[in-house]
């Protein structure tokens, strides 16, 4: 059985922005790439690929959706 990704980011919110989850944590909301980036650093993780489906599990849309 294959092991989930440790970075969940869920739909686009009505609000705008996006919940970002790591290791089933709340890291905040993202509003775009460089948020979810900056979430990533904080957590350990850098110079990482936002379309890696090892590390990212992109819920509601890829990482071009945001709105």
């Amino acid at each position: 059985m294959a092991a989930h990704p440790p970075v969940v980011v869920h739909p686009p919110s009505p609000s705008g922005g996006r919940r970002v989850t790591i290791r089933g944590e709340i890291a905040g909301l993202a509003m775009g790439p460089p948020d979810l980036l900056e979430f990533l650093r904080r957590a350990g993780a850098e110079d990482v690929r936002l379309d890696d489906p090892e590390l990212i599990e992109w819920r509601g849309g890829g990482p071009d959706v945001w709105a």
